[in-house]
This record gives C-alpha cells, sequence and structure tokens, in this order.
C-alpha cells in the first residue's frame, strides 16, 4: 500500500475530524455533562433526513456508474445504498411516530447498516485496475443482488419474527455484539479512508477527499454506537456525525462539474478493446444552407431519436453528439464489434424510413473500427469534463465514415475479421488521411440472423 503524507488541505481536515472524538471522550468521562433529551419526533426527522440524503447519493453514484459501466462507482452507490435502507429502517423503531411500539430488529439497523456500508467501501477502495473493469462491474452486480436480498430478508424478519423492545433490550452499550461490530466497521472505513487519500494524492480532486473525511466520520458513528447511552448526548451524536458525513458527500458532489460528477472515482482503464461507431448526415451542410434553423433543429432531433436508441438497444454507449455526427462505443464482452455491426444495419434501416417519409432530408452514413483506445476523463477540473476514448482507433473509425455512402455502412478490416458471415462488398484498399499506408475498407451489406 502507498504511503500517505498529510497535505495542507487535509491537516485542518484532520483537527477538526478530532472534535467529534474528543467531544465524544469529554461527555463520557464527565456523565453529568452527557445530558439526556428524549424528543421521539426530532430523532425520527434527523435519522429521515440522513437517509433521504443517503438515498440521493446512492442513486446519483448509481446512475453514474450504470452510464459509465464503473465497478468501482457501482461499489461506492452500494455502501450508500446500505447505509440509507438500514438507517430508514432505523427511523421506524422510533416509537410513536409511524410505530406504535419500537422493533428490535429496526432499532439495531444502524449498526448493522454502518457495517455492511463500511465494508462496500473497503471493497471500493481496494485496487481494483488489476481486475480489469469487465470483471469488477460482474463482481459488482452480484454484490448488489446479495445486499438487496439481504436488505428485503431482514425487513421481512424485523417485522415477523423479533419481538418488541418491551420483550428483548436493545443490546447495551459497550456490549460484546456492539464492540465488535464497531472494531470490524472502523478498521473498513480506516482502510478506505487510507486509500482515498492515497487517490486524492494522485488525481487532487476536492471529491476524493469529501469522501476521505466522510468515511472518518461514519467511523467516529460506529464508534459512538458503540459506547453512547441511549438518548444522551452521545447517541445523539452518532446520528449527527452520519448526516454530515452523508451531507459532506453530497455537497462535494455538487461542486463538481455536472456531467462527470463522480469522474474522479472511475478506474483507470488504460486501453482496451473497443468498437467505435460514427454517423454524420450526408449533405447537412448544403440542407442547412437551404432551410431555417428550426427546420434544421426538427431534422436533427428526428434523425437522432432514430439514431441513439438503435445505439442503445445493442448496449452501446453515446459518446458525444458533434453537431450532424454521433460517436458511440460499443465494449466489453467479445461481440462487441457484431453488436456495432448489427446498431449499424438498424440505425440504416430506421433512418430510411424517415427519409422515405421526407424526402430532401439528409441520410446518415456510418463508418465503425475496431482495436485499442484509451478512456477517460477529459477537461480540466474547472469545467468541460467530458469522458471519452481517444487514439488511432478512434480517428480511423472517423475516417472510414466518410468512406461510407449516403445509407451505407462502412467498416474496417478488424471489424470485418470479426463478423461471421457478414455479406461485404470490398470497397479496395484506399488512402486514408493522416496514414501512410492504405487501408482495407468494406461496405456490410447484411448479417446472417
Amino acid at each position: 500500500m502507498a504511503r500517505t503524507h498529510l497535505t495542507p488541505a487535509v491537516r485542518p481536515t484532520a483537527w477538526l475530524l478530532a472534535l467529534p472524538l474528543a467531544g465524544l471522550v469529554l461527555v463520557l468521562a464527565l456523565p453529568d455533562a452527557d445530558l439526556r433529551w428524549q424528543h421521539n419526533p426530532a430523532h425520527f426527522w434527523l435519522v429521515l433526513i440522513a437517509a433521504s440524503v443517503n438515498v440521493v447519493l446512492a442513486y446519483a453514484t448509481g446512475a453514474a456508474a450504470r452510464r459509465r459501466g464503473d465497478g468501482r462507482v457501482h461499489l461506492v452507490s452500494l455502501a450508500f445504498l446500505a447505509a440509507a435502507s438500514f438507517l430508514a429502517l432505523h427511523a421506524l423503531a422510533t416509537p410513536g411516530v409511524l410505530l406504535e411500539k419500537s422493533n428490535l430488529g429496526f432499532a439495531i439497523s444502524t449498526p448493522i447498516g454502518l457495517a455492511l456500508a463500511g465494508a462496500l467501501a473497503a471493497a471500493s477502495a481496494l485496487d481494483l485496475d488489476r481486475l480489469g473493469t469487465g470483471r469488477v462491474l460482474t463482481l459488482s452486480r452480484w454484490v448488489e443482488r446479495g445486499l438487496l436480498v439481504g436488505i428485503a430478508v431482514w425487513i421481512v424478519v424485523a417485522l415477523a419474527w423479533t419481538p418488541d423492545l418491551e420483550d428483548v433490550a436493545v443490546p447495551e452499550r459497550l456490549s460484546t455484539p456492539l464492540v465488535a461490530l464497531s472494531i470490524l466497521g472502523v478498521a473498513l472505513y480506516a482502510f478506505a479512508v487510507v486509500r482515498y487519500l492515497a487517490l486524492y494524492r494522485e488525481r487532487n480532486s476536492s471529491l476524493l477527499l469529501a469522501f476521505a473525511v466522510a468515511f472518518t466520520l461514519l467511523a467516529e458513528a460506529m464508534t459512538a454506537v458503540a459506547v453512547a447511552r441511549n438518548w444522551q448526548l452521545s447517541w445523539w451524536e452518532w446520528h449527527v456525525l452520519m448526516l454530515a458525513g452523508f451531507a459532506l458527500i453530497a455537497v462535494g458532489a455538487h461542486r463538481e462539474w455536472h456531467e462527470e460528477r463522480f469522474g474522479a472515482l472511475y478506474l483507470d482503464r488504460g486501453e482496451s478493446e473497443v468498437t467505435v461507431l460514427f454517423a454524420d448526415l450526408e449533405g447537412f451542410t448544403a440542407f442547412s444552407e437551404q432551410h431555417d434553423a428550426d427546420e434544421v433543429t426538427r431534422m436533427l432531433n428526428t434523425c437522432f431519436k432514430t439514431a441513439i436508441p438503435a445505439i442503445e438497444r445493442h448496449n452501446g454507449r453515446v459518446d458525444r453528439l458533434i453537431g450532424d455526427a454521433v460517436m458511440a462505443t460499443f465494449e466489453g464482452a467479445d461481440d462487441h464489434p457484431e453488436r456495432a455491426a448489427r446498431a449499424a444495419l438498424a440505425l440504416q434501416e430506421e433512418a430510411a424510413a424517415v427519409a422515405a417519409a421526407r424526402p430532401g432530408w439528409p441520410r446518415f452514413r456510418v463508418g465503425l473500427n475496431t482495436g485499442s483506445a484509451s478512456a477517460g476523463v477529459l477537461g480540466s477540473l474547472t469545467g468541460g469534463r467530458t469522458y471519452s476514448v481517444v487514439g488511432d482507433t478512434v480517428n480511423l473509425a472517423s475516417r472510414i465514415e466518410g468512406l461510407a455512402p449516403a445509407g451505407g455502412v462502412a467498416i474496417g478490416a478488424a471489424t470485418a475479421a470479426r463478423l461471421r458471415g457478414a455479406q461485404l462488398e470490398p470497397l479496395g484498399a484506399v488512402e486514408v488521411k493522416g496514414r501512410a499506408e492504405r487501408v482495407a475498407v468494406f461496405l456490410l451489406r447484411r448479417l446472417p440472423g
């Protein structure tokens, strides 16, 4: 593990994080200072607000994970989901608000959720780059299934089989189960903090520092759960610490560039094999000169509404729209050249129906190329950030697209070699701008099946 030295941005934060622990030690050492305040509605709403903030974080990180196919971000979203789910159940334990009496399963759900969140946070902080993005994403999806099943089972058990608190008391402070769970949770969060600080030093993102600080606050909350007295000041403290931790990440994410809020978390993909699709509208410039801006906009929107769904149906990712062109990538499983080819043919088939209904509109021409490319977030930390793939494979795909006729699909030799049974028409070895050697290009007519 790389050594993590405290940077100037981290040192004052470390001192501030020591204050909650100092306050907890003080009120525990001076029992008279650990004031009691039992207010059920205040407890219910504080816990519910903290859980709601966490739900928003789980949704936002989950959306980023799905959009970018990133296993690390997916694990982070599951950490938020675990904490939010079990914290919401803890809110239900507040007697006299939603339930007439408290429930043991709901009452002890907070330390369970914190420990699970700590395990998922630690998993997200592992050196996942070595496993490969595809394998990490597959594993994280299995973890997601297990977590959802676990939450459902816990709810059923809590409602059906665990006794009310009038019959069985919640494990007392400093009890063996709470202390053991607290030690485990603190260790997991400590590992995550160290790893995220190392990532912060490498990528210099304030969001990564926010994660490290928030996980520290959650570790302190785990400690307070084990030692605090119910309804005392020390007990209220861990509620506030959890809310502060979740709110800190929410604010940090909000301050990031909105298109790639969680870009600092993305795994380092390096070079991987992809199939790149370019499609642009042949004759767009002439059409634009002959029609007003509203008509051009309507035409573009109609054409993109045809092209983009065809790409996404075949598990392609739209990388960007560039004027009248769309760039998309297909990766992951070994069948990405075939998926890209089927998407291109479907795009042209559906675009042909649009063109038949609107004579005079420009037609798409499509180019495909398969090879290695590097993926990552481009742009500055202050704005203009976008996630994209770059490399010679991308450049050649753009050149091949320019060789396709309107309504046709041109593909490179590397893509053609991966399409079994495809009906191809050789366009010969053609000169491509920017390349010294000629490039073999084919016109894709049909795929079997």
